[in-house]
């Protein structure tokens, strides 16, 4: 007999048999937490806090509205990050580590093929995009170079995520955490050199903070490339990458598990695409008080993201061992440690929001109407870290169809036509009108969380892994 969902949870975060400890959650949640911090989170700070220098609010709203689509085109490189994970990580726990090297080649060259394909559609389609976000002439035209710069490094994102799939696929989590402090460091100094023209180096704007990212991702594509090259520990999986592809059967694997990942992370992130677009015609203002928000949540949910990234991979690697009860486990002792965590980072935003967001307008044009949303958001924020989790423990199960279609039924059932509605309702106070917008996206992220617990509570999550022979 089943027991009752509230019972079932503090089984599962005080059970000591099955699932990991949670002393070895955290050894694999720390450097992937760094990792998600270097990665999504200070260099952007840093980055809005430069151009903030720029005293042009017009400037850093389109630098906020047009880092909505990077960040969708991030996640598209992840998810086929995610498809390498969950391969590596099924033949690891069988031990079949031969096959784990032939799955991080077709890895790569998958991310090679799609990451050219993406960055050439940005470079071309960018004044198209500027004018679909419907940016005012002035925006457009810092938007457009700027996003065809920023296409190089998306490219360089695409090769470098195909790499990190296989590291967090062996339960190698330090490794990827160095790359990117390494990478983190490049760009915090190229940014700053070239943005206001440091030390001697030509005042670019918004093309220095492009140039910087091309570094950051070419660096940290270099560095994950030479350690599978030269890592002792990689050698034991016998990657080549050049090796003839015989057959198919990986490749297929990985593009099966990864397309539908694809999608729903390119739907999810398109989300704040699409918050972006019914906020701009409510003024810069408005624009720019979403983009500081967005940011302060993306940091406060960071250690939820992380724990999504480790719950993939224990889960591939209990379903490589056959391990089902440890797979519930670990899922409910992550969402515990999220919750804890990220809550603690909210209450602390939220009591210093006024400051915080200060530090970013130096006019002070908008920080009265961020600090007032700011904290009214961040309750309804659980849901996010709960459906991030379970979606994560799903694609670890290889169970990725499932996220698909949840994201895109809530996403284009509700949240989109819930927030247009809200978007043209004649409400005058800008704070309850994008409290209204933004949080739709947290109600929907509520939904898909009761329909992924509906999920575990059954069977059919429980996805058997294909091995074909090359």
């Amino acid at each position: 007999m089943k027991k009752g969902l509230f019972a079932s949870y503090i089984a599962g975060i005080t059970d000591t048999k099955y699932g990991e400890t949670y002393r070895t959650i955290m050894r694999y949640l720390m450097p992937e937490y760094v990792s998600a911090l270097l990665l999504f989170s200070i260099p952007y700070w840093l980055d809005s806090y430069f151009i903030s220098q720029l005293e042009s609010t017009s400037t850093y709203a389109t630098v906020g509205i047009t880092n909505s689509l990077i960040h969708a085109l991030l996640k598209l490189a992840e998810s086929l990050s995610v498809g390498a994970t969950v391969l590596c990580g099924r033949f690891n726990g069988m031990g079949a580590f031969a096959d784990v090297g032939r799955s991080v080649r077709d890895a790569f060259w998958a991310a090679f093929f799609v990451g050219a394909t993406i960055a050439l559609c940005l470079y071309v389609g960018a004044p198209l995009i500027c004018s679909w976000y419907g940016l005012s002439p002035a925006m457009a035209e810092l938007g457009t170079p700027f996003l065809r710069m920023r296409a190089v490094g998306v490219f360089f994102s695409f090769l470098y995520m195909s790499l990190i799939g296989f590291m967090r696929g062996i339960k190698n989590t330090k490794t990827p955490m160095q790359i990117v402090m390494l990478g983190s460091a490049v760009f915090v100094l190229f940014d700053y050199l070239l943005i206001l023209g440091n030390c001697g180096f030509p005042a670019l704007g918004l093309r220095g903070s492009a140039i910087a990212s091309m570094i950051q991702y070419a660096t940290m594509f270099v560095a994950a490339f030479a350690y599978i090259l030269s890592s002792s520990e990689a050698r034991r999986y016998l990657v080549d990458m050049f090796a003839p592809l015989r057959s198919p059967t990986y490749l297929k694997e990985i593009l099966l598990i990864s397309w539908p990942v694809a999608l729903d992370k390119i739907v999810f992130a398109a989300s704040y695409m699409w918050l972006g677009k019914v906020i701009c015609p409510m003024g810069k203002y408005a624009a720019a008080s979403f983009c500081i928000v967005r940011e302060m949540e993306r940091f406060a949910l960071l250690p939820g993201i992380a724990c999504a990234q480790v719950i993939t991979f224990l889960v591939s690697n209990d379903l490589g061992a056959n391990n089902w009860h440890g797979v519930k486990s670990n899922i409910k002792k992550t969402i515990f440690l999220a919750s804890i965590l990220v809550f603690s980072v909210l209450i602390i935003l939220s009591m210093l929001s006024g400051e915080v967001i200060g530090i970013f307008d130096r006019k002070g044009a908008f920080t009265t109407l961020a600090a007032t949303i700011f904290p009214l958001v961040s309750i309804i924020s659980f849901f996010d870290i709960l459906q991030v989790i379970l979606s994560g423990a799903l694609r670890g199960a290889g169970d990725v169809k499932t996220v698909m279609y949840v994201r895109l039924l809530v996403c284009l059932g509700f949240f989109i036509p819930v927030s247009y509605l809200f978007s043209y309702l004649p409400i005058e106070n800008q704070a309850i009108k994008l409290v209204l917008i933004y949080g739709s996206f947290y109600i929907g992220t509520a939904i898909m969380s009761l329909i992924y617990i509906n999920r575990f509570r059954g069977n059919d999550w429980k996805v058997k892994i294909v091995k074909g022979n090359t």
